[in-house]
């Protein structure tokens, strides 16, 4: 566990200190730390490699702040910039699912020496209003801010059948942290379009073909970032992006084996 020296919130993360370049892991929102190894990312994707796990603050073991000041995309930096700090690490290749990968975006816009490539999975540079309540199910945020965590599962359970590891992952949060996390998103944390040109890491986007409106802002992106790469996932939906991992490992690992060619 680290503090970020700005506010004091505690990060959790885990780091398997190996051998090989450091990939860090941002999770989507609701999930964890725990996705990456219960899915099979580490195992998979990462042999060979230095695993970096964290817990983004208002998920996981991470502070669990109530108030909506404290998700501003600036305070999520700074939690990595300190666990970058805390590990000795000048840069690393950065991978995240949703808000993680938006999360990562930022990095590669405001601390571009610090990630050596983006893989962004489901990512997108805007959430559109109302965006976040399609994504779940209508009255979401009422129910977390009801404190009502169950409710919150159930709901999404209504949308579509949850993998355990991601059921698990939703029933830990907090409602009322998930509550606050979720109106700074929809206000908080854009990305303007005319700053997408000027990243210039090596990215490589992720999507699904299902996954609307991020499948058309993917178009977008890959036409305006001048060193970004679209993979499209053909018939996955945002929540599926993840599994199964075979199609997504394999697409990454070329990415990378064609950057180092």
């Amino acid at each position: 566990m680290i503090k970020n020296p700005a506010d004091g919130a505690e990060i959790f993360f885990d780091d398997d200190a190996a051998d090989g370049e450091p990939i860090l892991y941002l999770h989507g929102s609701a999930l964890s730390r725990s996705i990456w190894r219960g899915l099979g990312y580490t195992k998979t994707l990462g042999a060979g490699y230095r695993n970096i796990r964290m817990d983004l603050r208002g998920h996981g073991r991470s502070s669990k702040s109530h108030h909506v000041a404290d998700y501003t995309m600036d305070k999520v930096m700074g939690d990595i910039h300190a666990l970058l700090a805390h590990l000795g690490l000048d840069s690393v290749h950065v991978l995240g699912y949703s808000f993680g990968s938006r999360t990562g975006l930022h990095m590669a816009m405001t601390s571009p020496e610090t990630v050596k490539t983006l893989i962004m999975l489901g990512g997108t540079f805007e959430i559109t209003p109302g965006e976040i309540g399609k994504l779940f199910f209508p009255g979401y945020l009422e129910v977390l801010r009801a404190g009502d965590i169950e409710g919150f599962v159930t709901g999404q359970e209504t949308r579509g059948r949850l993998d355990p590891a991601t059921r698990m992952a939703f029933k830990s949060n907090d409602p009322l942290a998930l509550a606050a996390y979720y109106e700074a998103a929809e206000t908080l944390q854009n990305i303007e379009l005319s700053q997408l040109s000027q990243v210039r890491i090596p990215t490589l986007l992720l999507i699904g073909t299902q996954d609307q409106p991020r499948f058309d802002q993917n178009k977008i992106m890959v036409r305006t970032m001048p060193d970004a790469r679209m993979v499209a996932l053909p018939g996955r939906t945002h929540g599926s992006t993840l599994f199964p991992i075979e199609p997504v490992v394999q697409a990454i690992e070329s990415f990378w084996n064609g950057r180092r060619g």
